[in-house]
């Protein structure tokens, strides 16, 4: 129903990352808030629409490939883990996670959705 509504609309919807970039808790930090303010001003502005973006495969995300001001490491998170094996282990991690809780909904949503959800 969201979905429907946002086409009908033509309403963009952003993901933004306004936590821990660089490593999991413990070992990244927290993505600075004015790196963060650019991105929302870039929204607004219309700027992040028009960007160019890379894909990021196991979500199917689009991840801009750079923004003015804000360094890459912050727009693609595999960018700014040093740990590149522990990067792929959480990412792994995570979309086992979201497919184990939405396992719980499958049945009742169309296949279109059912096939939006991680892959691994």
């Amino acid at each position: 129903m969201l979905a429907e509504r946002m086409a009908k609309h033509k309403v963009n919807c952003w993901l933004v990352n306004t936590g821990w970039a660089g490593g999991k808790y413990g070992t990244g930090s927290r993505c600075p808030l004015k790196y963060t303010r650019l991105i929302i001003d870039a929204i607004h502005s219309g700027e992040l629409a028009k960007a160019e973006y890379e894909n990021f495969a196991t979500f199917n995300l689009s991840i801009p490939t750079s923004l003015e001001g804000v360094p890459t490491e912050l727009l693609n998170p595999r960018k700014a883990w040093k740990n590149k094996e522990g990067f792929e282990r959480e990412v792994r991690k995570l979309a086992g996670m979201f497919q184990k809780a939405f396992a719980l909904y499958e049945k009742d949503v169309e296949e279109k959705v059912r096939l939006a959800g991680p892959q691994l």
